[in-house]
């Protein structure tokens, strides 16, 4: 069993950075892939970033690439994303998940997922 606590959300100018945090319960966090989602009001959760147990291979959407950053450290059980040239459009509530399944971008890949935190980019 893992458990996911996000933090590191909030009100940004267009342009500003947030960095989001991902600590998680649990002593195997280290061999599951996480990743980040997000879900703005009406639409689908979308995939962000994720990066792999294994090799810490990181993969990316194509809307953010470039702009975000996803690491971990083992050792302190924490995925953080750092969030940087931040656009209106990034606005919404942003999830941790961690799984094992195939699939990195999609959410049936994950078993677990965070509560979210809220990210809020004005223009």
């Amino acid at each position: 069993q893992v458990q996911l606590v996000e933090s590191g959300g909030g009100l940004v100018r267009a342009g500003g950075s947030l960095r989001l945090s991902c600590a998680a319960s649990g002593r195997t966090f280290s061999s599951y892939n996480t990743g980040w989602f997000r879900q703005a009001p009406g639409k689908e959760r979308e995939f962000v970033a994720a990066i792999t147990w294994f090799e810490n291979s990181a993969y990316y959407a194509d809307s953010v690439k470039g702009r975000f950053t996803i690491s971990r450290d083992n050792a302190k059980n924490t995925v953080y994303l750092q969030m940087n040239s931040l656009k209106p459009e990034d606005t919404a509530n942003y999830y941790c998940a961690a799984g094992r399944r195939a699939g990195l971008s999609i959410p049936s890949g994950y078993d677990y997922w965070g509560q979210g935190t809220q990210v809020t980019v004005s223009s």
